[in-house]
């Protein structure tokens, strides 16, 4: 329990002693509207307009350095948790840079021994893959860096022509040929309101979200891009029947180079949904996901419209 400073007790008593006699001066009194009057040398009064305001300032000091005090904790606190997540992701990228070389390294150096052409063939594949593998990494870290510090290209967009653009792009991936996909958006009695913004990003977040969908999902999974207007916003979903995501790993999804225990086994880089947050946000908007372990996933974004 919180100890009252003595000071603070004197204080309010004292106000309470103040009041108590008034009213009972109040209640004394044999007029309907007693009238009170104060007599007070000017020496006093000085004295008391002094105290007055050297309480006020000694108050309005003291608020002032509270909230200094506040911010510096706030600021303090902001700093060391930048300061983890940037470990974190170090941790992470050394990780996911360390697989690939250590498996060049390997290739070469099979290559370098092997003479039969077979072996020398699974060589250069396995090489060739990992080094796609770190051009994809480096690709996706660099529009991260440039969707902190660029300017968007905005434009009237139709999400319309997006999502089905998008649509017919995944349904021509290998992948996609045993899963169920559907896509659903209004086309009556309007379609949905164009959103002002970076049409290539717009096209590259919603991909992301439907190549995600198709990478971690089964065969015979059922896969929906779906899209409605909210008010003043564009709600955009990407639903699935996967394996869903367990509730302990949702926090850490959207983070930079975060792999779940079940998708660290498929290839990707990590940052498919970094990117479409930091482009949703850009945009003004919001992403948020939902996940049953065994049941499926929904990953929706909402981006204001005009």
């Amino acid at each position: 329990m919180t100890e009252i400073p003595r000071s603070r007790w004197g204080f309010a008593l004292g106000w309470i002693a103040f009041s108590a006699l008034l009213v009972a001066l109040l209640i004394d009194a044999q007029t309907d509207n007693p009238i009170v009057y104060v007599r007070i040398d000017l020496a006093s009064l000085t004295l008391c307009t002094g105290l007055v305001i050297l309480s006020a300032v000694a108050l309005i000091w003291r608020f002032k350095h509270s909230s200094e005090k506040q911010l510096q904790i706030e600021t303090l606190r902001i700093q060391a948790q930048a300061s983890d997540e940037r470990r974190r992701f170090l941790r992470r990228l050394d990780h996911e840079l360390k697989n690939p070389l250590t498996a060049i390294h390997a290739g070469l150096a099979n290559l370098a021994d092997s003479g039969s052409p077979e072996t020398r063939s699974e060589a250069l594949n396995s090489v060739k893959a990992q080094t796609v593998r770190i051009s994809h990494l480096t690709a996706d870290l660099r529009k991260l860096a440039q969707l902190e510090i660029g300017e968007l290209e905005r434009e009237p967009v139709d999400l319309n022509e997006i999502l089905e653009e998008v649509f017919m792009v995944a349904e021509e991936d290998p992948r996609a040929a045993d899963r169920r996909l559907n896509l659903s958006i209004p086309k009556a009695p309007w379609p949905l309101p164009k959103i002002n913004g970076d049409r290539d990003l717009l096209f590259l977040a919603t991909f992301n979200l439907l190549d995600n969908a198709i990478k971690y999902t089964r065969p015979g999974d059922t896969i929906e891009l779906r899209a409605f207007e909210s008010g003043t916003m564009v709600t955009i979903e990407i639903a699935d029947t996967g394996p869903g995501i367990a509730e302990d790993e949702l926090p850490y999804v959207w983070d930079e180079l975060y792999r779940g225990h079940a998708t660290r086994g498929v290839e990707g880089s990590g940052l498919g949904l970094t990117l479409v947050r930091a482009i949703i946000e850009r945009h003004g908007g919001q992403t948020t996901i939902r996940s049953r372990a065994g049941q499926g996933t929904v990953v929706a974004v909402r981006v204001p419209i005009g």
